[in-house]
C-alpha cells in the first residue's frame, strides 16, 4: 500500500482537474490506520481513511463509494502502482467519449526472475490490449484499474452486492450497469503495475485461483455455462497426461480450466470449495 499512495501523490494533472484519495481499510484492527496517516501528514492531496470491520470487499467498496467526491471514481488495488499519468489518460479519454468509464492494462511486475513457464503461460496478465476506444463486455471488466463517472451507480441501490464478498463483485457492478445502458471503453495508455511476489508463482496458488473464481462465477452461471462445465471438467482430465510434455505451462493452464469449471458445479452443489479462511485471506486478490 505505501507504494500505490507514494506513486497517487505524484500523478500529472496538467491542471485540467484535481483529486483526492479515499483508502478502506477493510481489517476491524485498523491495521493500515499508521501507513494512511503517515502518508497524510506528508502531502497537501486530501486523504480520507476509512474502516470495513465486516471482511467483504464488496462491503469495502461501497464504503469507498460513501467518501468518494467529484465527478469521476478511479479504482486501484493496494498491490498496484499507478503510471504517473494514469488518471490523465483516462482524463483525456472520457472527455472526449460519452462511456460511463475506461479501464486500463495491469501490467505483471515480479520482484524477482519468475520460473518460465509462469512467463510463458501468461498466468498473471489481467486483461487483453486492445485499441483505446474498444468497447468492452462486461466479461473483460473489473476494478483493478477503471475510471468510473460517479453518477453511474445512482440507480444501483447497492453498487457492489453483498453476496459477492469473495470476489467478482466488480464484475457483477459493470455487468448490471451495462445491462442499464451504459458502457465501458478501453484506454491502453492509463496502465497500472501489479506486483507478483513469489508465493503467487506456484501450480497451488494459481488452481486455487481458479477454483475461487469458479466458485464466485457460480452468480453468472447459466443452463448452457452449466453444461459446458459438465462436459469440460471430464475432457480436460483426459487431456493432461497429453500436456505435460508440451510444457509445464500448457499443462497448468488446463489445470486451471479444470478449475474453473469444477469451482463451478461444485459450488452450484453446494460446496464451499475454497472455505471461509481462503476467502477473507484473498478478498480483492483474485
Amino acid at each position: 500500500m505505501k507504494r500505490t499512495l507514494e506513486n497517487l501523490r505524484a500523478l500529472k494533472t496538467e491542471d485540467l482537474f484535481d483529486y483526492s484519495i479515499v483508502v478502506v481499510d477493510n481489517d476491524k484492527d485498523q491495521s493500515a490506520e499508521e501507513t494512511v496517516a503517515n502518508f497524510g501528514a506528508t502531502t497537501s492531496i486530501k486523504v480520507t481513511y476509512a474502516v470495513e470491520p465486516e471482511q467483504n470487499i464488496a462491503m469495502a467498496r461501497n464504503r469507498a463509494l460513501d467518501f468518494a467526491v467529484g465527478d469521476y471514481v478511479a479504482w486501484i488495488d493496494d498491490d498496484e502502482f499507478p503510471a504517473d499519468d494514469w488518471l490523465l489518460q483516462f482524463y483525456r479519454v472520457l472527455d472526449q467519449n460519452p462511456a460511463a468509464g475506461a479501464l486500463g492494462p495491469v501490467e505483471p511486475i515480479f520482484e524477482n526472475p519468475p520460473p518460465r513457464w509462469i512467463l510463458k503461460g501468461g498466468f498473471f496478465e489481467k486483461r487483453r490490449r486492445m485499441t483505446t476506444g474498444s468497447t468492452l463486455r462486461w466479461q473483460q471488466t473489473s476494478t483493478a484499474n477503471a475510471l468510473v463517472r460517479r453518477n453511474v451507480s445512482d440507480n444501483l441501490s447497492e453498487p457492489f452486492r453483498r453476496q459477492f464478498g469473495g470476489g467478482c463483485e466488480d464484475t457483477d457492478f459493470f455487468k448490471r450497469t451495462m445491462e442499464q445502458g451504459h458502457t465501458f471503453i478501453w484506454c491502453n495508455e492509463a496502465v497500472v503495475s501489479e506486483i507478483i511476489p513469489p508465493t503467487r508463482w506456484t501450480r497451488r496458488y494459481l488452481i486455487r485461483r481458479a477454483l475461487l473464481r469458479g466458485q464466485n462465477g457460480r452468480h453468472f452461471a447459466n443452463a448452457i455455462s452449466v453444461a459446458k462445465s459438465i462436459v469440460a471438467v471430464p475432457l480436460y482430465l483426459l487431456l493432461l497426461p497429453f500436456l505435460l510434455p508440451a510444457g509445464q505451462h500448457y499443462f497448468v493452464h488446463f489445470l486451471m480450466k479444470i478449475g474453473d469449471h469444477a469451482g463451478v458445479l461444485l459450488s452450484l452443489a453446494g460446496f464451499n470449495v475454497m472455505g471461509r479462511k481462503y476467502l477473507v485471506e484473498n478478498l480483492g486478490k483474485s
